[in-house]
């Protein structure tokens, strides 16, 4: 099953959650992550609403034909 992406962006970390060692997995590389995968979330979301429009758009042409 795929992961669900929330609808509200991520949150930058607080400033207490970086400890500005230079970490390999740094709390904002873990954010922006997040924050990618919540964008091309939201851009997918958006182009499958706008195909859905347009099919309803179309559908409702072709039946007032």
């Amino acid at each position: 099953m795929a992961e669900q992406i929330p609808d509200d962006k991520p949150l930058p970390p607080g400033d207490y959650e970086c400890c500005e060692s230079g970490c390999d997995r740094c709390v904002w590389d873990i954010y922006r992550e997040d924050v990618a995968e919540w964008e091309a979330a939201q851009k997918a979301d958006k182009e499958k609403a706008a195909a859905a429009g347009s099919d309803l758009t179309a559908a409702s042409q072709t039946g007032r034909s």
